[in-house]
């Protein structure tokens, strides 16, 4: 018969499963660094009737022969997770930091770390979750040579923009409208050495970019149109396009992943605010795997924080690491009852000079009146490409007929036959002239609007409906007062449309901090007259005046003989010359 130890210990180990077993065997072998390993071990062998927990086992045998990554730093911890390590561990202390001795294991979302949390502790073992770390994404001591730049210098204010998006691999430029967020990000992306960037915007913007881009650098740049892929340097593509590319399911056959991009540019990232958009996704899913990302939007950060959350999130910043905390903390985010079922309330704003402070490290945002180095009026081409078989047309009529004419035809008579071409670039261009507004008006802001053409009025006007109103030739002198009192003095109108003629003199404006030229006329006079409706006494903001343009159309050769008249940022139009000589060097160009 057995003595009772002997039989108390044979059924201990018959108890053992053979997950503990292997466990032990690995164990009695072990000679890695994993410091928690050599701890059990140490258990062992002091102590022959020990056997790891099931957990412990598992642990063994799924690391055992992972080895440890030597860190030997203070990392900083995300002030939340510090309040919930302090409750969970009874700190009296709030921990700031946490030194990383080693990382033991890394797990999808968490880390096994031998350290501490206090600079008089002894080093032990702990779990964190990886959001529980800051992530440091700048690069120090940064200097730049803006020599190489003197043909088109960038402005202070643009500077200190250059020399931030420089030291941030992860950052958001937040600056208000006008301030040249593209001339800064291009200039920024050349001084990194990044070899091939990614640059996704609006349709409308991407020939701007191309421009842009080549005021400063003779690298190749491809614009993507539709299903087809051109690599380069600079590759600039829109939102809508971005599926063609990138399927999140099936990333290894991704072009934009196979690409190798190091840097990428969202333009107008308020895009894509919304997480559960298509479109979004498919961004977050390759923009969160680049090394360099920055963002560029002119919206306010904090006038709903929940529409900034995805964008924090993509630029690592600590404040969104958590998403119930951010929106109880900043979005005065509440639950309540749908029925059965459980709904956030995250539409509010809380918190927001908390929120200003914690993401200011990512996040530059400068107002047009507090920067000092801008002129009074800011004058900004939008390239576009028109596609249109009627614009085609028309100017096939039109150059038939000059063909047949000669020098028979008058510059009067000349000018009313193209007054049917440029009836057709105004209206193709109305969705691009909408969007310019959308834009602007999301930024709180409101917009005047010139046109020539009385139908190109009516479509404007029947988007933006009870936010705008309208001023044209055929209202009465009480009807054009009333439209004028009403965008200055009512909020809830933003936009105001304008015949060009009746609407370019004699008003003022001085609600508006924006102008967008839908078509231009023939007389410089007549712009110059309708970009100071806004830009009058009694107006406090720089004011900025959009010119959207064919490029590859008669507007295109237009607008850049009134380009050479006069410099872009005092006036595009050269009101000095004479209206014939104007006219005439005009059409002999389009001739």
């Amino acid at each position: 018969t057995l003595s009772f130890s002997v039989l108390e210990e044979q059924l201990n180990i018959s108890a053992v499963g053979v997950l503990e077993r292997k466990a032990l065997e690995l164990l009695e072998n072990y000679d890695g660094a994993n410091n928690y390993i050599l701890r059990l071990k140490t258990k062992m062998l002091d102590n022959p009737k020990f056997y790891p927990t099931r957990a412990q086992s598992e642990y063994i045998i799924n690391f055992h022969s992972r080895v440890p990554k030597i860190a030997k730093k203070w990392v900083d911890l995300d002030p939340y997770f510090a309040q919930k390590i302090a409750d969970d561990k009874l700190f009296t202390t709030i921990p700031q930091q946490v030194y990383i001795e080693k990382l033991l294991v890394e797990k999808d979302t968490s880390y096994h770390i031998w350290g501490k949390f206090f600079e008089k502790d002894f080093v032990h073992d702990f779990w964190l979750p990886k959001v529980a770390l800051i992530r440091d994404n700048t690069i120090k001591n940064v200097e730049i040579d803006y020599s190489k730049y003197s043909h088109r210098p960038p402005l202070d204010h643009q500077k200190e923009a250059i020399q931030k998006l420089c030291e941030n691999k992860k950052m958001i430029l937040a600056d208000d409208m006008g301030l040249g967020k593209t001339t800064s990000t291009i200039i920024a992306a050349l001084e990194t050495g990044a070899k091939k960037i990614m640059i996704i915007c609006p349709a409308s913007l991407k020939i701007n970019w191309q421009r842009e881009i080549e005021n400063y650098t003779d690298r190749p740049t491809s614009i993507i149109e539709g299903k087809k892929w051109e690599d380069a340097d600079f590759v600039i593509i829109n939102y809508d396009i971005i599926k063609n590319f990138h399927d999140e399911k099936n990333t290894k056959e991704s072009i934009i992943l196979n690409s190798g991009f190091d840097l990428v540019v969202i333009d107008e990232a308020h895009y894509i605010q919304n997480k559960q958009a298509q479109r979004t996704k498919l961004i977050n899913d390759f923009a969160s795997k680049t090394n360099r990302l920055w963002l560029l939007t002119g919206t306010p950060i904090t006038s709903r924080p929940i529409n900034y959350y995805n964008l924090l999130n993509l630029i690592d910043s600590p404040v969104a690491v958590n998403w119930m905390a951010y929106v109880k903390r900043y979005c005065n985010g509440f639950q309540f009852r749908a029925g059965k079922r459980k709904v956030w309330n995250v539409s509010g704003a809380s918190n927001l000079e908390e929120l200003r402070d914690r993401t200011k490290p990512q996040v530059l945002r400068r107002l047009k009146e507090n920067v000092l180095d801008l002129p009074d009026k800011i004058i900004t081409p939008v390239y576009l490409r028109l596609r249109s078989r009627q614009y085609e047309e028309l100017m096939g009529d039109y150059y038939d007929w000059y063909d047949k004419s000669g020098d028979a035809g008058s510059l009067t008579l000349q000018f009313t036959k193209l007054t049917q071409v440029r009836q057709c670039i105004a209206q193709e261009k109305v969705s691009s002239t909408i969007e310019i507004c959308e834009n602007i008006i999301e930024q709180d802001k409101k917009v005047i609007v010139f046109t020539n053409f009385t139908k190109t009025l009516e479509m404007i006007l029947e988007h933006f409906g009870k936010k705008a109103v309208r001023l044209d030739g055929s209202m009465n002198q009480r009807e054009r007062q009333e439209s004028v009192d009403k965008f200055q003095n009512d909020e809830t109108v933003k936009v105001f449309v304008g015949n060009i003629k009746a609407a370019g003199t004699g008003i003022t404006l001085t609600s508006g901090e924006a102008v967008v030229m839908n078509d231009l006329s023939f007389l410089p006079s007549d712009h110059s007259q309708a970009e100071d409706r806004a830009y009058r006494y009694g107006q406090k903001n720089n004011v900025l005046v959009y010119y959207p343009i064919f490029d590859n159309t008669i507007e295109g050769i237009i607008y850049d003989i009134l380009r050479k008249k006069k410099d872009i940022f005092e006036t595009v139009m050269g009101d000095k010359e004479s209206s014939g000589d104007y006219v005439e060097e005009i059409l002999k160009s389009i001739n």
